[in-house]
């Protein structure tokens, strides 16, 4: 079988990614470790086959990006959608956050990243029947 999430061979990748963490993301990980948010566990710098998430929640496929300045350049917005897309093919609903967002507003990032999980876990209304 493949080896798709948390590839051993990015993993020198991953502590390095820890080990030089932005303030933002110190931040919101203070918020999301040892289920601190709704009793939900989050792992920091996860991967998904070559590409890492900032913040990951397995129990409901649920990922959090935080996204500073560098990201509204036209080149890394396109690269940011493709790889979004692509790590939304193993069933991983993403959540963006700005920077910005998380060092102003740290109780409104918490509850939409709620918000976003429980609309996650709702379930689907039933198919309509075809008589």
């Amino acid at each position: 079988m493949t080896e798709i999430f948390n590839r051993s061979r990015e993993r020198e990748q991953r502590r390095e990614l820890r080990r030089r963490q932005t303030e933002t993301e110190e931040i919101l990980w203070e918020v999301l470790r040892d289920r601190k948010l709704g009793g939900y566990k989050f792992k920091r710098q996860y991967s998904v086959e070559r590409f890492i998430i900032d913040f990951y929640c397995s129990e409901v496929r649920f990922a959090v990006e935080l996204d500073g300045s560098v990201h509204d350049e036209k080149s890394q917005k396109a690269y940011d959608e493709a790889r979004q897309e692509y790590i939304e093919e193993f069933g991983i609903e993403f959540l963006r956050i700005r920077n910005n967002e998380v060092e102003r507003d740290i109780e409104g990032v918490k509850k939409k990243i709620l918000e976003a999980i429980e609309k996650l876990k709702r379930p689907h209304p039933p198919a309509p029947s075809p008589w």
